[in-house]
């Protein structure tokens, strides 16, 4: 209960900040938004030049990345620690981080939450809703209840791999630019891992798996099963798992290590 109240009064600070500055909520939701158009501008654009891409259709990609785009938002509203360097290890704040009783990640994150980021995953839903109607696919109550743990096992993959590499400015003296080569490596799970060579399928499946981001859990509600992608569906809770617990582990170990600014 501490810690979900804790939650509540972050949710109210933040809508109070975004009452008084309506016009940066407004302009930063519009920028989330036309940026995933883009993405699946591009998607559609490919499509115009090849009737499939590595034996999937149009539609069955565009359901991808509906899909895709559903965790990718939940986490980018959740653990929005792009800046963590900087502000907390550069800058000193995360001295005052450790002096209050509640978990530091936990309250590094309510700092920064980023709720536009949610719209996103709204869209990504009516994207899978509608493609679903396209693809002329099946439904049960079960597959409700698939998503929700594929949503899931697919966040903790997001923030066990991008918490275990912030973390590295617990070791590191200057800030690394390791994240945003990493967000755009994740980019590439929205896409069929079988148009890749086998050395980057297996490095996006097993090593950086960010295919349970998008294609793998997603090829589990579509009728072809395409070289048995939706079998390993199945994993991505389980890799969620560990995947979350190294990236807790590593930043665990990361503070325990962490001396503060000296200033």
């Amino acid at each position: 209960m501490f810690y979900w109240s804790l939650a509540m009064e972050y949710m109210k600070n933040y809508a109070k900040t975004k009452l008084t500055y309506r016009a940066d909520f407004w302009v930063e939701l519009l920028s989330d938004l036309l940026f995933q158009g883009v993405n699946l501008i591009f998607i559609l654009i490919v499509f115009q030049h090849t009737p499939a891409l590595g034996g999937w259709s149009e539609a069955e990609v565009v359901f991808v990345y509906g899909y895709f785009m559903v965790p990718a938002g939940i986490f980018g509203a959740f653990f929005n620690i792009w800046n963590f360097s900087d502000r907390y290890i550069v800058k000193g704040e995360f001295d005052r981080v450790l002096t209050r009783p509640a978990y530091n990640l936990y309250q590094v994150l309510l700092e920064n939450l980023d709720p536009p980021s949610l719209f996103g995953s709204l869209v990504g839903l009516i994207i899978m809703v509608l493609g679903w109607g396209d693809l002329g696919l099946t439904f049960n109550v079960l597959d409700i209840l698939m998503m929700i743990v594929f949503t899931i096992g697919s966040i903790m993959i997001y923030a066990g791999l991008f918490t275990a590499l912030t973390a590295i400015s617990f070791y590191s003296d200057a800030p690394t630019g390791i994240l945003p080569l990493m967000y755009n490596i994740s980019n590439y799970g929205r896409y069929p891992v079988n148009i890749y060579n086998k050395i980057i399928r297996f490095m996006l499946t097993w090593l950086l798996p960010f295919a349970f981001v998008g294609v793998i859990p997603a090829s589990y509600f579509l009728d072809t099963d395409h070289e048995g992608l939706s079998k390993l569906a199945l994993l991505t809770p389980v890799m969620g798992i560990v995947i979350f617990g190294i990236g807790i582990g590593i930043w665990n170990f990361g503070v325990k290590k962490y001396r503060g600014t000296g200033s």
